[in-house]
């Protein structure tokens, strides 16, 4: 296997590797989530609950679109760097800016979100719903800002590769 065919599937393999924690972490909020809703019945749970089913959504529907994709897009970028590598840069190099300016968006998003999560915490009146959503907030918020810290460095090392195509 040619050297750029295997940097093109490790790319992919981790950014599918990803995915999956991405959809555990997102389960693992839904089942947290309904056991807050069904067990304790108190204001503080009901509270947690809201904001880790609602992130808990967007991280099992990101993280399934990036399973299902990326085997797609290594297959997309390895036929076209073998059959032009200079189309493969003028295609996926865009594609990949624009991937990363995304990451910078996600990133200022998910420290507001946690910022908001810790205000609530440091504000909210005790065992209220406000705390429960403050802590719920903060842990997703700070799981997703880990997660696509990790992303967002995978795609720079792609990004510096794909840029040294001749």
């Amino acid at each position: 296997m040619p050297s750029w065919n295997a940097a093109i599937a490790s790319y992919f393999e981790a950014e599918r590797a990803e995915s999956v924690l991405f959809i555990a972490v997102g389960l693992v909020a839904v089942a947290l989530a309904g056991w807050c809703w069904l067990a304790p019945r108190k204001p503080f749970h009901t509270g947690l609950a809201v904001p880790l089913v609602l992130v808990a959504a967007i991280q099992i529907t990101v993280g399934s679109i990036v399973f299902v994709r990326s085997p797609l897009d290594a297959a997309r970028v390895q036929q076209l760097v073998q059959a032009d590598p200079s189309r493969a840069q003028h295609e996926e190099i865009p594609r990949m800016q624009a991937v990363m300016m995304n990451f910078v968006i996600y990133r200022w998003t998910e420290v507001a979100l946690l910022m908001l999560g810790a205000l609530l915490l440091a504000f909210a009146p005790p065992a209220s719903a406000w705390r429960g959503a403050g802590l719920g907030l903060a842990v997703q918020a700070g799981l997703m800002l880990a997660l696509d810290f990790v992303a967002e460095r995978r795609g720079d090392a792609y990004l510096a590769w794909l840029q040294t195509l001749r």
